[in-house]
């Protein structure tokens, strides 16, 4: 709710402080490139110290630095506070997933994804009429200083109720690790933000994203080497783990521009206020908190692909729908096309349970910060590709501008649908088909599906692969999650005639 609540202050800070414009977008841009690039780190700071610790610790940050921002005399010590206070943020939100899906039941799991995922329906959703309210009523600073009682309520209870153990507590901090990947992130999002400003082909930008691969080819070099490396690279073999991310990419992309540029076309096009933009999306976050719950029991029901692929299909039918506005169409011609995003939004709620499930527990810190970093970057992503098809309305535009206009928005808001609909298929064949693995039956179903993959060849293999299961089983390791039993071809594999059993995969290696 802070990133959307300040949005609506900016205009008054930007007058009372005296800033210029671009000191003025700072102020969000400062935190989110702060939140972005130190998300991953904050992950791994959870997985290696516990929630206690990661929460707490961030929340303190978070806080103090809130506290600074609504009492700031000038520009430079409000940035300044804004960039702490989304290092802050970086560290807590992690903890935040981890605390309600490590160690717990499926049942626990899902209950605590749905409250996670309602809160931050409806942070977004309230996040703009709250900050207009306080800036109308109230001086800016508010904006900020309200976090300041909760803030403090929040880290006595992560003191008292979040456990201290560790999965991993004999783990070091990888900080070669930590600062190349928040060097990466940093240059992409950063990336990401000038092109909206200065297009995709200016050198400015083509340098700071050159900068992005250089530090992602280092960040992938320093991770191999590295004896406790902050992100296992076989987590990227994993094809729920990568095809849920992929997803979340694509679905973050076009649903952001969707958020974006329809405000836009609302206002420029068919004439509404801000206020009235706001509240014809307003419905669509209700539906949201309202079917998430029936979204997890649908996905426990008939699997994952089938409800999270579906939601997706939905949420590509609803944007389409929202394209094919005309001038004179009101609230009650929008409302159809919102509602079907909504409902599709809802159904992939528990994607990203899934997502967070197919890796190791002691090592769901970091995936969190990745799901996490995806969905901010996705926005940025979603942004500035939608905007190269979206065209400005100049002032007194005529009939034919105001036409291509139309037609550019609609042609901006299609693509979203497609990079939606493209999501929805990857969902469709990468995400379990039902739910499962529980208990002992999972190193089962593991064995059958890796001798089905193996075809005519696994009568040998299906001996030595159930010992194989088994003999883990006797030690005490747990199954492996859903998606790390799949075949793959490990580099160090070794070939037993037409059936290769995996060698060295994480989630192996994780245990011995």
């Amino acid at each position: 709710m802070d990133n959307t609540v300040v949005i609506q202050a900016i205009p008054t800070i930007r007058r009372d402080l005296g800033m210029s414009g671009s000191a003025g977008e700072w102020v969000t841009t400062g935190y989110m490139l702060m939140f972005s690039c130190l998300m991953v780190a904050g992950g791994r700071i959870t997985d290696i110290y516990g929630c206690r610790v990661g929460f707490t610790t961030g929340m303190t940050i978070f806080t103090a630095a809130s506290a600074v921002c609504g009492l700031a005399p000038d520009a430079g010590t409000l940035i300044l506070a804004r960039v702490v206070q989304g290092a802050g943020a970086a560290l807590a939100l992690p903890a935040t997933l981890v605390m309600v899906t490590v160690g717990r039941t499926d049942k626990q799991r899902s209950l605590g994804t749905i409250v996670w995922v309602s809160a931050g329906g409806a942070a977004t959703a309230l996040g703009g009429p709250i900050g207009a309210s306080i800036v109308t009523y109230w001086p800016w600073g508010w904006i900020f200083l309200v976090n300041i009682v909760p803030g403090v309520l929040v880290i006595a209870l992560g003191a008292v109720v979040l456990t201290s153990k560790a999965e991993n507590a004999d783990a070091r901090v990888d900080m070669p690790g930590v600062l190349i990947s928040a060097t990466m992130l940093f240059a992409l999002v950063y990336g990401l933000e000038a092109v909206q400003r200065d297009g995709w082909t200016a050198r400015p930008v083509l340098g700071v994203f050159a900068l992005a691969l250089v530090a992602f080819t280092c960040f992938v070099a320093v991770e191999r080497w590295s004896r406790d490396p902050m992100i296992h690279l076989g987590f990227f073999r994993n094809r729920v783990f990568v095809g849920g991310l992929v997803s979340q990419m694509l679905q973050g992309m076009g649903f952001t521009a969707m958020l974006f540029y329809s405000a836009t076309f609302m206002q420029d096009y068919l004439g509404f206020t801000a206020l009235e933009s706001s509240l014809v999306l307003l419905p669509a976050a209700f539906v949201i908190m309202a079917l998430t719950p029936v979204a997890f029991w649908l996905a426990g029901r008939i699997g994952p692909r089938v409800a999270v692929g579906s939601g997706m299909g939905l949420m590509a039918l609803g944007m389409a729908w929202f394209s094919l506005v005309r001038r004179g169409d009101g609230y009650t011609d929008l409302l159809p096309g919102v509602l079907t995003v909504g409902a599709g939004s809802a159904l992939v709620m528990p994607l990203a349970m899934y997502v967070l499930k197919a890796i190791p527990e002691e090592r769901t810190g970091v995936a969190s910060g990745i799901l996490n970093v995806i969905r901010e970057a996705s926005g940025a992503f979603g942004i500035a590709v939608v905007g190269v098809l979206v065209q400005d309305l100049p002032g007194q535009a005529s009939a034919a501008a105001t036409e291509r206009f139309r037609h550019s928005i609609a042609s901006g808001l299609l693509l979203g649908a497609a990079l939606v609909a493209v999501g929805g298929l990857i969902s469709a064949t990468t995400l379990p088909r039902r739910h499962r693995l529980k208990d002992g039956a999972a190193a089962e179903q593991a064995s059958d599906d890796v001798l089905v993959a193996a075809g005519s060849g696994g009568r040998r293999g299906r001996s030595g692969l159930h010992s194989y299961l088994d003999e883990n089983l006797r030690r005490g390791l747990p199954p492996p999650p859903d998606g790390w039993y799949r075949p793959y071809d490990p580099e160090d594999s070794e070939t037993t005639g037409p059936l290769r059993i995996p060698r060295g995969d994480a989630w192996e290696t994780e245990h011995r």
